[in-house]
């Protein structure tokens, strides 16, 4: 087995290490720690716009921001490009300094800001000749419900996401806040049984409330 990208390309992954001999994908707890890291991560940073589309358009202009098609840096601190925007990237890591703040937690703030002061690859300039895979030949992605609890930080991200269908993140205040509603609506109804609820031998009825649903490869440098 070889590397493979998936859903964006930029990191590369050991085909043993995510795939089992039938080419299922292996149960997450058992794959390495920065493996499984950065296939996690991709759950939440696939379909974002490309970061320098976003500092171009912004906001108010977020439907004219191309979709991400790359991935470089470091889990929670990586950049997503489009390819139109990669060769910037490139010409920043490999002619401006980039590459002596890989693995920093300043890496994408660093590129982000020389490309807002206007910094950009002169034309022309040579990019990544990525290897094509066919997705269709890769199963779906696990379900980043699988690892919510232990890699929650993971699946939170401060990048907008484009006005579509999809699916739905609950983050972890959220959750607490609804943890915290059901808690009380509980106690409100325990306490009105206990005012006037209680039958002829003074138990009260039982209460419950349901479940809640709640490699790094850097480009080298010329």
């Amino acid at each position: 087995m070889g590397k493979v990208s998936v859903g964006l390309n930029g990191w590369r992954f050991d085909e043993e290490e995510i795939f089992t001999e039938d080419g299922e994908w292996r149960d997450v707890t058992a794959m390495p720690e920065d493996t499984r890291t950065r296939l996690v991560r991709l759950q939440t940073v696939i379909g974002k716009p490309c970061d320098a589309c976003y500092l171009i358009h912004g906001e108010a202009e977020k439907s004219s921001c191309n979709v991400a098609e790359v991935v470089y840096g470091e889990p929670m601190d990586e950049l997503v490009l489009c390819g139109d925007h990669e060769a910037d990237f490139l010409f920043w890591f490999r002619e401006r300094g980039g590459e002596s703040l890989a693995g920093e937690e300043t890496f994408r703030d660093a590129f982000h800001e020389w490309f807002d002061d206007g910094g950009r690859a002169p034309e022309g300039y040579g990019g990544i000749e990525h290897v094509e895979s066919n997705p269709d030949d890769l199963p779906d992605l696990p379900d980043p419900q699988e690892v919510y609890d232990r890699e929650a930080e993971l699946l939170a991200d401060e990048r907008p996401d484009f006005e579509q269908e999809g699916v739905r993140v609950i983050e972890d205040d959220e959750a607490d806040g609804e943890e915290a509603a059901a808690s009380g609506a509980a106690s409100v109804e325990s306490d009105a049984a206990g005012d006037g609820g209680s039958d002829e031998t003074g138990d009260d009825d039982g209460l419950s409330t349901d479940d809640l649903d709640l490699n790094r490869e850097y480009p080298g440098s010329n």
